[in-house]
């Protein structure tokens, strides 16, 4: 199906189920499970985690318009901010008239490390590692020969040395042993630190050292995916008294603040996290991983910076997002929660390199979504107005209230509980009187 839906947020829970039964490819079971009828369930919770006591539900929402890599995409998210799931639909929009999210994936390379200690000459421990390079790998691959049926396995070793930091640095040098390994569609976090858990005592017996801990790194930077996209100038609307570029060059000047800036970049990369998040949520990954690893990305060069960068280049905008992406879609969650599996059902997800690309298309135009919305109405003007309807909700309206109450008060200017209560009592009043 197109993933351009017209109007689906002004659709009702019902109609949207209707619309995606008959143009969805997901199955009745699956569509079951997106509309909450199906879930996690306790026993399965139980299973998953220790002193299970039930489960914690989010609002699943679906980000609409995408087009990633020339092809129109569903992308699920599950978070409970309001305007996420709403700028990044109308981003997608605005990205599809320069021909949609283009992406590269590097190849699915992760790092197992050991860390060995007490070594008396780190240079000569490394000629060592590295003359019996070959045994390493082939002992990594012996312990799990279905990755290497499948084209995956260890393929490279890399060594490095590190020196105290400073004289409050209570250890002496030491050597870390990297392990590259292609994990193809898994995440690899089993596969990796049983690798090299089964390394550590033979590199003890290379380098005379003492191993300490063995287990991969978050900081996935050999298996990044690169989202770009270009927006026409002239597809950004504004307030009366500017036009499309000034919108533009204000996305730019916004983006090149949090590039210089700690400061901003640190909310400025949690808006491309909002994006990101709520889609390996949706997934079933571990999120908090590639959460740690993009954060320590934009570290690289010893100073915080932006994940994602905009550029005016001539009659365009222009975005680049590059970050490690470590997902998966064999084992874990993916396999057992039937959620997750309708979730992957309906963004038709191919494997786990496809699920990076639709992951960082979502992460980019939640970025586009807020610099667009900083740039020119201000961030909390659209954020209230979707805001309004919790808040109308706090107040104590009913269901068939809610949208009246938010309506007024977003009208209003004044989205607050008092507001809302004090449009509530007139709302009620005319209610009252009219009957």
């Amino acid at each position: 199906m197109s993933s351009m839906l017209p109007g689906f947020y002004k659709l009702t829970r019902d109609q949207r189920r209707e619309l995606l039964a008959s143009e969805a490819d997901i199955s009745p079971e699956q569509l079951g499970c997106l509309f909450g009828d199906v879930g996690l369930g306790h026993e399965r919770a139980d299973r998953m985690v220790e002193n299970a006591l039930g489960t914690f539900e989010l609002p699943l929402g679906l980000c609409v318009n995408m087009q990633v890599d020339g092809e129109d995409r569903l992308i699920p998210m599950v978070v409970e901010e309001p305007s996420v799931v709403a700028a990044a639909s109308h981003a997608a929009k605005l990205m599809r008239l320069g021909g949609g999210v283009r992406t590269e994936v590097t190849a699915p390379e992760m790092i197992g490390q050991v860390q060995l200690l007490e070594i008396d000459d780190l240079e000569a421990a490394a000629d060592a590692i590295m003359a019996r390079k070959d045994e390493l790998i082939a002992a990594a691959n012996a312990c799990d020969p279905l990755l290497v049926k499948f084209g995956g396995g260890a393929r490279d070793i890399e060594l490095r040395p590190l020196p105290p930091m400073d004289d409050d640095d209570p250890l002496g040098p030491m050597l870390v042993f990297h392990l590259i390994v292609d994990v193809r569609d898994a995440m690899g976090a089993n596969a990796i630190n049983t690798m090299v858990e089964h390394l550590a005592p033979t590199l003890e017996e290379i380098t005379g050292g003492r191993a300490r801990l063995r287990i991969l790194s978050n900081l996935a930077d050999r298996r990044r995916v690169v989202a770009r996209a270009r927006i026409p100038i002239s597809a950004f609307k504004a307030r009366a008294d500017a036009d499309s570029s000034s919108v533009a060059h204000g996305i730019q000047e916004a983006s090149v603040f949090a590039e210089r800036d700690p400061y901003r970049a640190a909310t400025h990369n949690k808006g491309i996290m909002n994006g990101i998040d709520a889609v390996l949520i949706a997934f079933g990954q571990d999120w908090r991983a590639v959460e740690a690893g993009a954060h320590a990305y934009a570290a690289r060069s010893g100073r915080y910076t932006a994940m994602a960068r905009w550029r005016v280049r001539g009659d365009f905008l222009e975005g680049e997002l590059d970050l490690p992406m470590a997902v998966g879609i064999i084992g874990g969650v993916v396999r057992v929660h039937p959620t997750v599996k309708a979730t992957l059902g309906l963004a038709q997800v191919k494997n786990a390199g496809d699920m990076a690309s639709l992951v960082a298309a979502a992460g980019l135009a939640q970025n586009l979504g807020a610099l667009r919305a900083l740039s020119d109405e201000g961030i909390q003007s659209g954020h209230m107005r979707l805001h309004a309807r919790n808040v109308a909700a706090e107040a104590g309206a009913t269901l068939a209230e809610v949208d009246a109450v938010a309506e007024a008060i977003s009208r209003r200017g004044h989205v607050s509980q008092d507001e809302a209560e004090r449009v509530l009592r007139e709302l009620r009043h005319d209610t009252a009187k009219a009957s």
